[in-house]
């Protein structure tokens, strides 16, 4: 129930800030590349990935055998899960500087190696700019804001993505995304897939809160 209560409070906070759009997309940038390394991992092709305004994503990649795209479907929201769950490790040992070298380094990462349409391509150029740019200036209160402005959004989108793959495998099982993709290849219902996304982030959530709590906006 806290953190449920956390997550709420968190959601409608990030939503009053200004350009909140914005920066939801470095969860969907952390899904896609999710996805990538998934696919390099197991030896596949990474063609390209998209990253559009209304905070959506894909990845096209190919693999040689089908049981691979189990594992590769599983890595987007388990790995928006833990990367939010890292942001608040570093917070919590005062190391958010070596946080937004990691946040610039996924956005150039991204725009280098795999993400090729216009806007996505815009977006990552962008927002690792403007990380160089807080990390640059060097000023304190600055710095933490902004690195805590990402960790929350980041916390609270890889949880209400989950959550809603999790709404729509109940309504409509074969439009489930990723939970669909799984249930094709593994004949197991979207839903069961919806459930262990939705389970998996709100288990790093809880550590995330519990990590945030350790040492708060000190």
């Amino acid at each position: 129930m806290k953190t449920a209560a956390f997550l709420a409070v968190a959601a409608l906070l990030t939503r009053f800030i200004p350009f909140s759009e914005f920066f939801r997309n470095v969860d969907t940038l952390v899904h896609e590349l999710s996805h990538a390394l998934a696919t390099l991992l197991l030896s596949g092709d990474v063609m390209f990935i998209h990253l559009y305004a209304d905070q959506s994503g894909v990845t096209y990649s190919s693999y040689s055998t089908a049981w691979k795209s189990v594992p590769i479907s599983l890595a987007g929201y388990v790995g928006s899960a833990l990367f939010a769950m890292l942001l608040f490790f570093l917070h919590s040992r005062k190391k958010e500087k070596v946080g937004l070298v990691v946040i610039a380094a996924i956005s150039v990462l991204g725009l280098a190696l795999f993400v090729r349409n216009g806007y996505g391509m815009a977006w990552c150029g962008g927002f690792a700019v403007l990380s160089i740019i807080i990390f640059v200036l060097s000023k304190a209160g600055l710095t933490k804001f902004f690195y805590l402005l990402v960790a929350f959004i980041c916390l609270v989108e890889s949880v209400v993505s989950a959550l809603i793959i999790l709404t729509i495998a109940l309504q409509d099982p074969a439009a489930a995304g990723d939970a669909a993709g799984l249930s094709r290849a593994t004949h197991v219902p979207a839903i069961f897939w919806g459930v262990v996304f939705a389970a998996c982030s709100l288990w790093c959530a809880r550590i995330s809160i519990r990590l945030f709590y350790k040492r708060g906006f000190d």
